[in-house]
């Protein structure tokens, strides 16, 4: 029974790490935040993200949902750009387990000689990193940035939509800086 508990825990460890997303951010300390009220997107600067067009939908949409919900304004004329940019790379996870066993029982297995199993788990996925950047309009200066790091998961398009808001959500909470809301 303390054996299957503590195999529950693990996996629950080991499935929250995959989904887990690394935030941090950045500003200036010297911007007043609290005149940013309406937002626009940065076209040239999105223009440049190296994502597919669908997926750039799915980030605007996203981060213009979670400003709305946090009181900001989209606008014609606005008082900050929001633009963002993406990378990726390959990562490669490699785990080694040792385990050691004693016991009585009925058989025979290769293992029985030494006591001992060693077990070598590799896995392989994409994580990703997403940027969003907040700009001064009036300034032209950059004056926040969000980044968001985790697993990239691209088994379908919900689970991606998915993803990419709970990459927003994660990154956006965090807007404006605490010193400032």
């Amino acid at each position: 029974m303390k054996y299957s508990k503590l195999i529950i825990v693990v996996f629950a460890l080991v499935l929250s790490s995959c989904s887990a997303i690394k935030v941090t951010t950045d500003y200036d300390t010297q911007a007043d935040f609290s005149k940013l009220k309406t937002f626009a997107f940065y076209k040239p600067g999105i223009d440049k993200a190296d994502i597919s067009d669908l997926d750039k939908k799915r980030v605007l949409r996203a981060i213009e949902r979670e400003l709305l919900a946090q009181g900001f304004t989209k606008s014609e004329n606005p008082t900050m750009l929001v633009s963002f940019f993406t990378k990726s790379r390959e990562r490669v996870n490699v785990n080694q387990n040792y385990n050691a066993g004693f016991g009585w029982g009925l058989g025979w297995t290769p293992w029985m000689m030494n006591g001992m199993n060693n077990n070598v788990n590799v896995s392989q996925f994409t994580e990703g990193t997403l940027f969003i950047d907040f700009i001064d309009k009036e300034k032209k200066e950059l004056v926040w940035q969000g980044i968001g790091t985790g697993a990239l998961k691209m088994d379908n398009r919900e689970k991606k939509e998915e993803r990419i808001n709970l990459f927003v959500k994660e990154i956006i909470s965090r807007f404006p800086p605490e010193s400032n809301k």
